[in-house]
């Protein structure tokens, strides 16, 4: 089984979050509510500077993955 790129996640704790979940590397859970990211990943020099690029887009991709599974479910 292929495990999606990105998940959505709930916690009835946090009723106001929406989680979503990278599973591939890096890994991290990021909180669309208030953009907190908790990387799931540690890294090395080369790769934190890898992150300090591509972060923005990692939190792009996962809004747009939000975006659009919330458009599916409003279909």
């Amino acid at each position: 089984m292929e495990i999606p790129k990105y998940l959505m996640g709930d916690n009835s704790d946090y009723p106001d979050a929406i989680f979503i979940i990278r599973t591939e590397f890096p890994r991290f859970i990021i909180n669309l509510e208030n953009d907190e990211v908790e990387w799931l990943e540690e890294f090395d020099q080369h790769d934190q500077k890898e992150l300090e690029t591509e972060t923005e887009n990692f939190i792009n991709e996962a809004t747009a993955f939000y975006d659009k599974e919330v458009a599916l479910y409003e279909e």
